[in-house]
């Protein structure tokens, strides 16, 4: 048996972890990385990498045969779903070098290619190495939850851990999960020439503003793709190519593929967390706002953490307990500043509270103010005039943004920004944004806050004309 002490052990090579690993190495600390699978964990290799670049296979599609509207012919696309993944693989591999073994060696970091399980509060075995650490970062995401339906076990299905490697056109994809990655997918199938069935159990894009959301179903279901709520699925059967899906209501949908799109779960099961004294929640492993766990010398970031399930999430948690473990800083998590961003056409982006949560936490403090893509220029030229922004507001500051619409994800970074920093509708309304731009929707929405502020107010006004009389 190998033993090894360092500084700080990282379990898991995906985004948190390989953040953690290459800052503390960088800063001069003493590094082990160990990855059981694949480096770059689910982002790179079956989440946010391949996802968006199979979006951008269906949006090239839909863009050649929804393009008469700019004066170019229509044209039926040639459609090849192999080759589309091949596009996605070809991403993946242009990536992959930022995440690889190789790079973080090269910063010094110790890299074991094995799975990591605790055998005490300080230790962790990988293959035939235990390694000894001062702390200890948990850092394994999640993989996707596939819940006990009955009939599942006997069907084959993909999830978005093999959804990418299938090279055969789904003839009719059934997505069982109205979320993000099931609304995602079910657009750039239908794109792609797939029939395509979202079930639901509640509501389709269930924890975003139902405003905006109801905005996105709208767009999928003109496309063709049918989406089912209130639709708990209760039974699976059938074979490959012929699979049937009974909901509790005993309504059927039939298709010849079954995605699982349902959720999350934590990756704690490899890890013998009970060996270091480290408890567990329904979500995830249990972590204050420092992120340090029941064991205080082991941390935990991610989705493995049990909280907001983003790639960004993670990274932001690294630098956050990168703080704490280098420094010995007092460094807190917080949520409030947290965007995410639906990629379908069109967009959907949230940042802070929404419109139900800024009412409910501020009352008749909150303002709510709005701005449709239909009054921007550029929205205009590019036909993309479908969507709006509202951003909640109590007493000059913004505490929440919701937007759909086209680059509604790119929009949403200036409301971060301004989240983050505690900015004030004044410093939003300063800023000069170059004309004609998607970004001057974020420059109006702040001045749709002042409008009433300046233009119906008598008060101005009678300022006004008192200044033009005296006024040489």
């Amino acid at each position: 048996m190998n033993r090894i002490k360092t500084d700080i052990l990282v379990i898991g090579a995906g985004s948190g972890g390989l953040s953690v690993a290459a800052g503390a190495s960088q800063m001069g600390a003493d590094v082990v990385l160990l990855e059981g699978h694949k480096m770059g964990g689910d982002c790179l290799n079956y989440g946010c990498v391949p996802s968006k670049a199979l979006i951008a296979s269906g949006k090239a599609a839909y863009g050649q045969a929804h393009s008469n509207q700019y004066g170019v012919a229509d044209t039926s696309p040639q459609i090849d779903y192999a080759a589309a993944k091949g596009h996605v693989a070809d991403v993946i591999a242009q990536i992959a070098p930022v995440d690889s073994q190789e790079r973080f060696e090269g910063f010094g970091v110790n890299v074991i290619r094995e799975f990591g399980h605790f055998i005490s509060p300080t230790e962790v075995q990988a293959g035939d190495t235990v390694i000894t650490a001062r702390r200890i970062v948990i850092a394994t995401g999640s993989s996707p939850l596939v819940p006990p339906i009955p009939g599942l076990d006997t069907v084959p299905y993909e999830t978005n851990e093999t959804l990418f490697e299938l090279r055969e056109k789904p003839e009719h994809l059934l997505i069982i999960g109205g979320g993000p990655i099931g609304m995602e997918m079910a657009q750039a199938h239908i794109r792609l020439g797939s029939k395509v069935t979202v079930i639901e159990g509640d509501k389709a894009l269930g924890k975003d503003d139902p405003e905006l959301a109801d905005i996105v179903l709208e767009n999928l279901k003109a496309e063709g793709v049918e989406i089912a709520e209130d639709a708990l699925a209760a039974e699976i059967r059938g074979q490959a190519g012929a699979i049937e899906v009974e909901t509790k209501d005993g309504r059927i949908f039939k298709g010849s593929h079954l995605l699982m799109a349902v959720g999350r779960k934590s990756n704690t099961d490899k890890l013998n967390l009970e060996a270091a004294g480290i408890k567990t929640k329904r979500t995830g492993i249990k972590v204050d706002d420092s992120l340090r766990t029941t064991n205080k010398k082991v941390y935990a970031i991610g989705d493995v953490a049990g909280g907001l399930q983003f790639t960004h999430v993670a990274g932001y948690h690294a630098g956050v307990i990168i703080r704490s473990m280098l420094f010995g800083l007092p460094s807190k998590a917080k949520t409030s500043h947290i965007p995410w961003a639906t990629y379908t056409d069109p967009e959907l982006a949230q940042v802070g509270l929404t419109e139900a949560q800024a009412k409910k936490a501020h009352g008749t403090n909150l303002e709510v103010v709005r701005f449709h893509y239909n009054h921007n220029d550029r929205a205009i030229a590019e036909r993309k005039t479908k969507g709006f922004i509202k951003v909640m507001v109590v007493k000059g500051r913004p505490v929440g943004a919701s937007i759909v619409g086209y680059q509604a994800g790119e929009l949403i970074n200036l409301w971060a920004l301004a989240l983050a920093n505690k900015m004030k509708m004044s410093q939003i309304a300063a800023m000069v944004a170059p004309y004609p731009t998607i970004g001057e929707i974020n420059k109006r929405a702040a001045g749709a806050y002042f409008s009433p502020r300046l233009f119906d107010n008598p008060t101005v006004k009678r300022v006004v004309g008192l200044v033009q009389k005296w006024l040489p």
